[in-house]
Order: C-alpha cells, then sequence, then structure tokens
C-alpha cells in the first residue's frame, strides 16, 4: 500500500490574512470557501478570526513586517519594545543608528532592567524582522550630515541650524579650562606650580567627564609605572587643552551610547579647531564672541576649586600631623603631579549635581524657566580650620589675583628641581608591599575606633586589592 505524501503547510503572510479576513466580512464566503481559496485548512482560518483585532493592530501600526508569516514572540519581549522605542525616539531626531549602536542599546536597557542577556547579531536581525526595522523607505534614517565631506575646519557645523532647545538637559554638555595653582597654601604662594584642568558636565549635573589635567612637565617622575587607564583623571603633557583628541574621544563615547549631544565652547575655541575631522555624535555650539557667559557656569568651577582647596589642606594637615614641626608650605612642596590629579578627581567627583543643574538653568544655557532652589553657601565646602570664612574664599579665588612677588605662574622648575621635590625614585609596590598595606591599614582603623560603617567601604578595597593580587 502506497503511502500517501503529507500535505505541505501553506502559511499566510499578514497581508494575506488581512484579505482573509476582508472576504469574511465584505463577502458571503464560509471559512471553508476562503480556505479553499487560500489554499490552506479551515481551522487555520478559524484561527485567523479569533486574532482579528491583533492582526489589525500590528497592520494598522505600519511597524510590523507585511510579508512576514509567522511571528515568533521573543523571550525577552521588554527588551524588544524598549529597543523599538529607542529606536523611534533616534528616527525622529535623524540620528543615523546602526547595528553596533543597536546591539550596545539592547544591552544597555537589559542590564538597567535587570536581565542576564547578551544581544547577538542573530538576536538584531530577528528583532529587525518582528518589528519591520529596515525594511521599506519610510524606515530609513536621514543622516545626521550631508553625503559631500565638509570642508576643513567647523564651517558646516556652525551654520547647522540648532539650539538648546533640539537637546534635551541630559544632552546639553559644557566645558571650561582653568589655571589650577595645585600646590598653593595659604599665606606662602612661593612654591607654587600651575597646572591646566578642563572640566566637562551635562546641564544636569548627572554626568561629568573625566577630569582632564595638563602640565609642562613631559613625564613626571610621579608617574612611573602607573597605568595610565586606571587612573580617575588624565594627564597631558601640555599646558594647552588637546582638543582634538579630546574631541574625538567624546564623539566616540556618545557614539557607543547611541546619543546625539550639543557641547557648549567657547567661540575663541571653535575658531582655533581648523582641520577637525567630522563629529557624528557632538554637536558643537560655540557661544557669540561678545557673550560673557561662560561654557561651563562659573559657579561650578569655583565650587570644584573649593573643594580642590579644601581636600588638599585636609591632605595636608595630615601630613603635618605626622610629621612634628613641618610647615604647611614644606609639606606642600612634596605634592606631586599625581596627588594633584587624585586630589582633583575627588574634588569633581564633589560637586553636587543640583548645583550643576541650577547653575545651567540661571545663566541661560540649559531648557528650563525656573532654576531649582539650591542654596550659594552649599556650593563651597566647610571652611578649614585655622582660616576665617573670607581668607578661604579669596584662597579659593588664587588665580584670579595679579601675580606677587615669589609667585609661579607656570611650571618653569628645572628636572633637578622636580627630582628633590618628588623625592628619590621609588619603585612600583609589589603585591606583597599592597597586602601589607591593607594590613596596616585595617589594624589603624581597629585602634582608633572608626564607625562600623567604614570598613564596610575598606572591605571593597580590600577584596579588590586581594583579586588584583591573585592575577
Amino acid at each position: 500500500m502506497e503511502l500517501s505524501s503529507k500535505k505541505k503547510l501553506h502559511a499566510l503572510s499578514l497581508a494575506e490574512k488581512i484579505q482573509v479576513l476582508e472576504l469574511l466580512d465584505e463577502s458571503k464566503m464560509s471559512q471553508s470557501e476562503v480556505a479553499r481559496r487560500f489554499q490552506v485548512s479551515q481551522p487555520q482560518i478559524s484561527r485567523i478570526c479569533k486574532n482579528k483585532e491583533k492582526l489589525l493592530a500590528d497592520w494598522c501600526s505600519g511597524t510590523a513586517n507585511r510579508e512576514r508569516k509567522r511571528k515568533r514572540e521573543s523571550k525577552y519581549s521588554g527588551i524588544d519594545e524598549a529597543l523599538l522605542c529607542w529606536y523611534h525616539i533616534a528616527r525622529a531626531k535623524a540620528w543615523d543608528v546602526t547595528g553596533p549602536m543597536l546591539l550596545h542599546k539592547a544591552k544597555e536597557l537589559a542590564d538597567i532592567m535587570g536581565q542576564d542577556f547578551v544581544p547577538s547579531i542573530g538576536w538584531l536581525v530577528r528583532w529587525k524582522r518582528r518589528n519591520n526595522v529596515g525594511f521599506g523607505a519610510r524606515h530609513v534614517l536621514a543622516p545626521s550630515f550631508p553625503p559631500e565631506p565638509p570642508p576643513p575646519g567647523l564651517t558646516s557645523q556652525a551654520q547647522l541650524p540648532l539650539s538648546l532647545k533640539d537637546f534635551s538637559p541630559e544632552d546639553v554638555f559644557g566645558c571650561a579650562e582653568l589655571p589650577l595653582l595645585y600646590r598653593a597654601v595659604p599665606g606662602n604662594l612661593g612654591a607654587c606650580d600651575q597646572l591646566q584642568v578642563l572640566l566637562c558636565a551635562n546641564s544636569r549635573g548627572t554626568e561629568k567627564r573625566q577630569v582632564l589635567l595638563g602640565g609642562l612637565q613631559a613625564a613626571p617622575r610621579c608617574f612611573f609605572g602607573v597605568r595610565s587607564e586606571a587612573l580617575p583623571a588624565s594627564y597631558h603633557p601640555d599646558l594647552g587643552v588637546p582638543w582634538l583628541e579630546w574631541l574625538a574621544q567624546f564623539d566616540r563615547d556618545m557614539g557607543q551610547q547611541g546619543r546625539q549631544v550639543a557641547l557648549l565652547l567657547a567661540a575663541r575655541v571653535v575658531e582655533g579647531l581648523a582641520g577637525l575631522p567630522g563629529l557624528y555624535h557632538v554637536k558643537l555650539l560655540p557661544l557669540a564672541a561678545s557673550s560673557t557667559t561662560p561654557p561651563l557656569p562659573s559657579s561650578v568651577v569655583r565650587a570644584f576649586k573649593a573643594h580642590y582647596r579644601h581636600r588638599l589642606l585636609s591632605k595636608l594637615a595630615a601630613i603635618q600631623s605626622d610629621r612634628d614641626g613641618t610647615l604647611l608650605a614644606e609639606a606642600a612642596a612634596g605634592i606631586t603631579v599625581l596627588d594633584a590629579l587624585h586630589v582633583a578627581s575627588a574634588a569633581w567627583a564633589k560637586v553636587p549635581p543640583q548645583l550643576i543643574f541650577s547653575s545651567f538653568v540661571q545663566e541661560g544655557l540649559a531648557p528650563g524657566k525656573t532654576p531649582p532652589s539650591w542654596h550659594k553657601a552649599s556650593e563651597m565646602p566647610p571652611v578649614p580650620g585655622g582660616l576665617s570664612l573670607e581668607e578661604f574664599s579669596r584662597f579659593v579665588d588664587l588665580e584670579g589675583e595679579e601675580p606677587g612677588p615669589g609667585v609661579c605662574k607656570e611650571e618653569t622648575g628645572t628636572e633637578d628641581e622636580e627630582r628633590d621635590r618628588e623625592g628619590a625614585f621609588e619603585p612600583p609596590p609589589t603585591k606583597a608591599d599592597a597586602l601589607r598595606a591593607l594590613g596596616t591599614l585595617r589594624r589603624w582603623f581597629e585602634c582608633n575606633s572608626t564607625s562600623p560603617e567604614l570598613f564596610e567601604k575598606f572591605y571593597d578595597c580590600e577584596e579588590e586589592v586581594e583579586r588584583l593580587c591573585c592575577l
């Protein structure tokens, strides 16, 4: 007896299913007759009728792939929907959305939702099919820039009809460069040296870029053996800001996050950026040359300097307590560029987000009408012991004073002088040194009645040091 061949399953596309529903609604054909016309089984037509509302919703949304015959639901439907929502926002802003950008955003959304999910190329292909992304001309994104290469310089960017209204507060950044006399102490300014600092934050205060410090020393001895990528701030061997490299890195970082941001800059800075390569995710918004408004509010800069000076004086006071008879100026002479880098990073982290947001709004550099209430004195840390409020305020604004006798405005010391200040060369500490230091620090905590909460922070540090020692 010859076995009959199995009937081949014939699946209908979304467009064909809508035709089925139209035939059933507009004609007197039965489900069996419609099934014969489309060469499918009657139960399949019955299932189409049961899913009528969902099929019509998919058809009317315009996002479903109308030629797709089966719609398999994703295991991670929440991530699917969130990514599709972000994609539509990106389309509305005419962003140039790429595959890697979608994968990065999907992983970011998964982390926010607390799901253990790593998107793959295959998953992305299926997601695009499910949501009709990339199908048809209506889903093609307009490029952020015209296809023709822009002329050298920033002319093409400066002429773009962009304003702060085109960006959310989270995507408006301001930056400022400022001189910092990083060894200065009250009453003795003769041993000070200058660094150039670059600060950058968004107008919400929720995102601060890593501090950049520049100095005249090409290779400070204190950096020997230090992994620069592990530092909380970066150092550049020049008092001038390396704008080309810094902006290129900023653009790459924003591209990885799938963002389009605005960066406020002084007009003189923009004019000096001739030959800048194309920025695809950072739009430069130069302030008018006649404007007295800084691209990063002056109150934010002053708060950073106040926290830096407060942290430095605390550090020097601790050194004095360990060395009887040491003058404050003598303790300051031992502060290295690497010390200053860490103090600057800690000071920048201390600047409150509320102050940054309030300052941006007050200066008219961020969208908003009424700035949030923020007490002016809260931008300043507590006044260090031995100084009045007026004296500390004058100390914070030290760089704005005219240089007096013996006050240096740049690092002009010779290599020998720098070696004397930073002491004899010390090799990098070993793993054994690190473990001994942990034991000493814990013992010191135990003998000085510190709070239990401090031990929790110490345990985190101890665990990380032990992990690194096992590598």
